[in-house]
């Protein structure tokens, strides 16, 4: 089936950040943390995400989770769950996407693709994701 592929550009909001350790000692702290955002520019939606999330002593982190994003793109409408690891530095988190096979619904259904995103402390979290999508 033919696709058209697009890069998708934009910013998103978190809206909601829960985070609560799971696993402290020796100075490496282990913390989940359920996330909500809203997203803007070429994806239009809601987001939330599971991280979890390993500290070291001077404050970075590497963290991995699971994204799902509620969204219209493109003019679709639909879900898509993203699988994302990452780090964070101290003063920026940066992570890459990975579309998960098989998980995209609704007019988005079959999408595959990746990405990646920057998350600035204090500033505005900035995407990228190069997507495949089944024409219509």
């Amino acid at each position: 089936m033919p696709t058209t592929e697009m890069e998708l550009k934009g910013e998103f909001e978190v809206t909601g950040w829960d985070e609560k350790p799971y696993h402290e000692a020796g100075g490496e702290k282990l913390t989940r943390a359920s996330v909500t955002q809203k997203f803007s520019g070429a994806i239009e939606g809601d987001g939330s995400v599971e991280w979890l999330m390993c500290y070291r002593p001077d404050g970075t982190a590497d963290f991995v989770g699971l994204q799902r994003i509620e969204a219209t793109i493109d003019g679709r409408s639909g879900t898509v769950v993203v699988r994302s690891v990452g780090i964070f530095d101290g003063e920026k988190a940066i992570g890459g996407w990975n579309v998960v096979d098989g998980s995209a619904t609704g007019d988005l259904a079959g999408a595959t693709g990746s990405g990646d995103f920057e998350a600035p402390m204090g500033g505005t979290p900035k995407f990228r994701l190069e997507l495949a999508l089944a024409d219509a």
